[in-house]
This record gives structure tokens, C-alpha cells and sequence, in this order.
């Protein structure tokens, strides 16, 4: 038993860090969203657009294997979302399917709708992609509309269904209810202004045209300033609300005052992970935007991004906490001994997870390779792809 549930704390661990390393890489997103701000005219949106294109598969590759890590792990969480409110997975979905559609076809013979409607498309992606996915993570602190029917899972008969979605006030809304709480839209709005800074810090460091440097520096310190209004604000938040606990022995749920606070006392080495985090995030920043010809702030900045997300996911499902509480119902909450899948496919999918380290390792070396040579006008003239 002790065993089994090492695994669930390992599998909550690796689906967090690879939330974390999705969360650094929306600087794709983040750069689409100034495609038109910065891009005053089209060779410096075609840098932009070849710039993150490069990287785009990173993410996208990065969201279907946290969701894959997720659903193989926590199956519970999945056929409780997709089964009510799947209009927020199907609004995600579609933003990244039209982002993948634009990469790969703006710049192909026979396009009749012309670059810049495809242009088009990544603006709606590096704006609606972070908001929705900051907006959608938010509910695992804040909790969400449905009923859970275990015994569903066990006897499979009739058209009983294992989960069900509470109307808001009388009204289906299957899951678009998230963004009428606030403190969901304002992790959507710090996401999606951590994702500009970070779009920001990438096209410092990875296109050396001066003028579009130029305007990115200029672009820097707002969209600092915003994104760390709404993250303290959301942060405030988290230190300040009650969670949702549950007795190790009895399973049985409970509110708790300051649950969020009080999982961070008690696991100090998340309360140094969250301080070296902040401190990097703020670093990478400030230099980027005080030192005129510093452009290696993205390194300092993704790193920080990382390791405070990670801190943040793991406060939501460690020390006996409900990572997705049920605001109907208390006792329907999931947590990570609820929800995980047996311990045969936990031990199975644990022994598979150590060829991650040489999957990131190889990650990182086609990364420098790809980076090898910086964007500017000539090498669009040269034809880059996208």
C-alpha cells in the first residue's frame, strides 16, 4: 500500500513538471499574441512567425504528453471532464488545431486565403490558448460543478454514467462556468501575460534584427508589470482561501482553512523551490529589460517558470489534498489515491519514465541546434519555412 502510493505522489510529481515545462513553453503562444503589435510590416512578422515556428511543435508535443501522462495516471480526472465539461477541452483543442493548421500550410503553394489570414489564426491561438489553459488549471485549486458515481465503474449497467455535471443555476454551461470566477479568469490573464513576457524574452534572444529587438524591450516591462499584478493577486489568493482535505484513513473530505498555506508549511522544500522560482522569473526579467544588450534572460526566466509552476501544481495534489474538488458535492472531490489508475499500470508506466532524462536531453540538443543560427531579414530571404 505504502508502495502504491509512493507512485501516486511520483505520477502527480511527473504530470506536474510536465505542466510546468507546458506553462514555459506557451512562449510560442506568447509570441503569436504580438504578431501584429510588433510586426509593423511583413518581413518583421515573417522573422516573428519563423522565430517561434521552430518551436511550436515543442508545445504542442508538450500538451498531448501532459494530457497523456494525466489521463494515464489520473484517469478519474478525464472521465469526469470530458464527460461534463468538455466545451473547455474542445475551446483548447481547437485553438491549438488552427495554430498546427497555420505552420503548416500559410506558406504552401495553392494557398488562397493569403499568409496573413493564417497570421490571423496564431493571434487567436497565442491569446485564447493561454487564457483557456490558465483558466482550466485554475479549477483544480478552485474545484468544479459535478457529482461522481463510483459505483458506475464497478457494475457498468444500463446507461448509468460515472459522473455527472450540475447545472449553474439552472443552466448546462458544461464547464464554461469556470470563467464566471473570477480568480479562475485572473490565472487565465496571468498565464496569458506570463506567455507575452516569455514570447518577449524568446525573440530578444533569438531574432538580432535591432529594430525588432528594439520594440520587444519596449513591449517588456508592461506586460511584466501585468503579469505579475494578476499572479500575486492569484497567489494572494491561494495562501489565503480554504482547500479541500481528506483523512488519510477515512477518505472522507473536509473544507480546511488556509490548506494551500499550510501544505506549503509543511513541505518546506516546495517553500524554496517557489523563492528560487520567483527570484529567476524576476531576474530574467528585470536584467532583460534594465541592461540594453542583455538577451540570455530567457534562460533565467524559463527555468523560474518551471520550477514555480511545478510548486504550484504539486500544493494542489499533495498532503492529502483534493486536486479537483466538487463544488456539488464535497465528497466527490478527486485526489490522487481516488483517481489513479492500478498499481500494475503506475509500476508499468514508472519503469517507462526513466528514458525521460535522455528524451529531454535530446530535446535540448535539437533545441541548440535549431537556435544555431539567429533570425534576421537575410535569412527570410533565404526562404525559412514558415
Amino acid at each position: 500500500m505504502e508502495t502504491y502510493l509512493a507512485l501516486q505522489h511520483y505520477w502527480w510529481f511527473l504530470v506536474s513538471l510536465l505542466g510546468a515545462l507546458l506553462v514555459f513553453l506557451l512562449f510560442v503562444q506568447g509570441g503569436q499574441s504580438f504578431i501584429f503589435t510588433l510586426g509593423l510590416d511583413a518581413a518583421d512578422r515573417r522573422m516573428m512567425v519563423n522565430s517561434v515556428g521552430r518551436k511550436w511543435e515543442y508545445t504542442f508535443t508538450t500538451l498531448v504528453t501532459f494530457g497523456g501522462a494525466f489521463f494515464a495516471s489520473f484517469p478519474y480526472f478525464y472521465a469526469v471532464s470530458f464527460s461534463g465539461a468538455y466545451w473547455v477541452w474542445m475551446l483548447i483543442l481547437f485553438c491549438f488545431v488552427i495554430q498546427a493548421i497555420s505552420y503548416e500550410y500559410q506558406n504552401k503553394k495553392g494557398n488562397v486565403w493569403g499568409s496573413k489570414t493564417y497570421q490571423i489564426f496564431l493571434f487567436i491561438n497565442g491569446v485564447l490558448g493561454p487564457i483557456l489553459l490558465g483558466t482550466a488549471v485554475a479549477t483544480l485549486f478552485t474545484g468544479g460543478n459535478f457529482v461522481l458515481n463510483r459505483d458506475a465503474m464497478i457494475a457498468f449497467e444500463g446507461n448509468t454514467t460515472m459522473s455527472s455535471w450540475v447545472p449553474f443555476h439552472g443552466i448546462q454551461l458544461h464547464g464554461l462556468e469556470a470563467v464566471l470566477n473570477p480568480w479562475n479568469v485572473v490565472l487565465g490573464l496571468a498565464v496569458f501575460f506570463l506567455a507575452r513576457v516569455s514570447g518577449l524574452l524568446y525573440f530578444i534572444n533569438n531574432i538580432v534584427e535591432p529594430g525588432l529587438q528594439a520594440k520587444a524591450r519596449k513591449q517588456l516591462l508592461p506586460n511584466a508589470i501585468l503579469f505579475l499584478v494578476f499572479f500575486l493577486l492569484f497567489l494572494g489568493f491561494l495562501l489565503t482561501t480554504s482547500g479541500y482535505a481528506y483523512d488519510p484513513v477515512t477518505k472522507v473530505v473536509s473544507q480546511e482553512k488556509f490548506k494551500f498555506f499550510n501544505n506549503l508549511m509543511a513541505m518546506p522544500y516546495l517553500i524554496a523551490t517557489l523563492l528560487v522560482g520567483v527570484v529567476l522569473v524576476l531576474y530574467g526579467m528585470g536584467k532583460s529589460i534594465f541592461v540594453k544588450d542583455y538577451n540570455k534572460g530567457i534562460w533565467f526566466h524559463g527555468v523560474g517558470v518551471v520550477l514555480t509552476v511545478l510548486t504550484l501544481l504539486l500544493l494542489a495534489g499533495w498532503n492529502n489534498t483534493c486536486y479537483y474538488p466538487s463544488i456539488a458535492d464535497p465528497q466527490s472531490s478527486l485526489t490522487i489515491e481516488n483517481s489513479s489508475s492500478s498499481p500494475f499500470t503506475l509500476k508499468t508506466m514508472s519503469y517507462v519514465s526513466i528514458l525521460i532524462p535522455f528524451v529531454l536531453a535530446y530535446i535540448f540538443y535539437a533545441w541548440r541546434q535549431l537556435d544555431f543560427h539567429k533570425i534576421d531579414k537575410k535569412s527570410i530571404d533565404k526562404g525559412v519555412n514558415y
